[in-house]
């Protein structure tokens, strides 16, 4: 790990280092065939795989909302505005709820075991997804409006336990080393990549378009249920919960652990090490302390939102009246989704190398504002329908592929790093507190993001 710039050098220390540095050193885990760094990453693939296979999955949506058809139903009906705006609709319908969700999940991150918050989300993502892949075969022809409905809700539902999930086991990861917070981060980018890729595979193997999306959910389900077990496998790693045979430390007990487990586990503990108290965390120090972390995450993901997918997936490729595969098929799940959930993961992934700018520079919040500028250049690409601006001012296929690998490149960059940077200003025993307070920025800027999409969406 580089240090990140004005950043103090402690902050790379394993937060677990201090717990077993006198009393138990000699007992410090190691993370063998780096077992928890893969959990924690494929975790972090599971907590954005329901809002990422749900986006992605463009072209079935449209087939769905014309009436199960692939040619578009006369201008005017309903549906066709249902088509048109799926994407701001479900932007809206994942977002909002979420953030109640994120603050139920904060009020409850000391009385509810981080284990019953995470397991229970996933079954409640698995069971949603399990409907929505038996829909793919319903014809749902006579009943459009309901199904749109339908789904909206499915979407609200899934995206709230799926933040429940997120922000539980962002915290819990706080209290490993920063390596495995940044695999949980690459993970998440990562889900989004794997979706791109198998909407793009099952485009190219299945002919109809419904076996392609039925194959598409089917891959979510299983996934779902590999997050479920890997989950439950991160609990027996030496990594996490070292031997009992020899003489007991801290690290044998998990974050969510009571503080009578803590208490029979050996001896006297150091409070400031005990992951929940028995009332809800102080929320003045925490906001205090990130609040221009806060900012930086929230502007971060309200400019990604409001362009990724709303107006970046209706950008169509200047050469699509030809009615080749690529500009007919393929350009948007190439070019939109598949591009930018890549260049999000890379961006994370240079985190885990350099961390510049630090928590408390002049430069993040600069870096993270001169963003705005991707809304003009993606408002002027080949985007369609246009009712209002028709001005298309970069009418080659290249620009819409630039601007989408920057605006993926610097999101994943910035967001990680300030996610990052957020539970480790913060004192140890407030780490899970302030990721769940990190993770409400961000969602709080996806939901206006996403709001701000609609307008944006009707305004072009």
């Amino acid at each position: 790990m580089v240090p990140a710039a004005g950043s103090a050098a402690p902050e790379q220390e394993p937060l677990l280092e201090d717990a077993v540095g006198t009393r138990y050193s000699r007992q410090k885990p190691r993370d063998r065939w780096h077992g928890a760094y893969l959990i924690f990453f494929l975790l972090g693939i599971g907590s954005l795989l329901p809002w990422n296979f749900f986006i992605t999955a463009k072209h079935y949506w449209r087939y769905k909302l014309q009436n199960c058809s692939d040619e578009p139903g006369p201008v005017g009906q309903v549906a066709s505005d249902l088509r048109d705006y799926f994407e701001s609709y479900i932007s809206i319908a994942s977002t909002v709820p979420s953030v109640l969700c994120l603050i139920g999940n904060f009020l409850l991150v000391n009385k509810v075991a981080a284990r019953v918050r995470i397991l229970s989300s996933l079954f409640v993502m698995l069971a949603v997804f399990l409907v929505i892949t038996v829909l793919v075969k319903v014809d749902t022809s006579t009943w459009t409006t309901p199904f749109f409905a339908l789904t909206v809700g499915c979407v609200a539902v899934v995206s709230s336990a799926s933040t429940v999930f997120s922000s539980s086991i962002f915290g819990l990861s706080s209290y490993f080393p920063m390596r495995n917070l940044q695999a949980l981060l690459s993970g998440q980018a990562m889900g989004g990549t794997v979706s791109a890729m198998a909407s793009v595979i099952d485009l190219a193997a299945a002919a109809d378009v419904t076996d392609s999306a039925l194959a598409y959910f089917l891959t979510a389900d299983i996934f779902i249920v590999l997050c479920i077990m890997v989950y439950l496998l991160l609990p027996r790693l030496e990594y996490y919960l070292s031997s009992q045979k020899e003489s007991p430390s801290l690290v044998t007990v998990p974050p969510d652990s009571s503080v009578e487990d803590e208490a029979e586990a050996g001896g006297t503990v150091n409070s400031s090490l005990l992951p929940r108290s028995a009332g809800i965390p102080p929320l003045r120090p925490i906001l205090h302390k990130t609040a221009l972390l806060g900012f930086c995450l929230f502007y971060v993901f309200f400019i990604s939102i409001t362009i990724f997918p709303s107006l970046s997936s209706n950008i169509e490729s200047v050469s699509k009246s030809s009615g080749s595969p690529w500009s007919t098929r393929y350009f948007t799940p190439l070019t939109c989704f598949l591009l930018y959930n890549f260049a999000d993961w890379c961006g994370r992934q240079v985190t885990a190398w350099i961390q510049v700018p630090g928590p408390k520079s002049k430069l993040l919040p600069v870096l993270v504002l001169l963003r705005t500028i991707f809304l003009p250049l993606f408002i002027l690409s080949n985007y369609q329908p246009r009712a209002h601006i028709r001005t298309v001012v970069f009418n080659r296929d290249i620009y819409p592929v630039l601007f989408t690998a920057l605006l993926g490149l610097s999101n994943g960059y910035l967001g990680t790093l300030v996610m990052v940077y957020g539970p480790k200003i913060v004192p140890k025993e407030l780490a899970e507190a302030a990721g769940v307070v990190m993770s409400f920025y961000l969602v709080l800027g996806l939901a206006l993001g996403s709001a701000c999409a609609v307008f944006v969406v009707h305004l072009v």
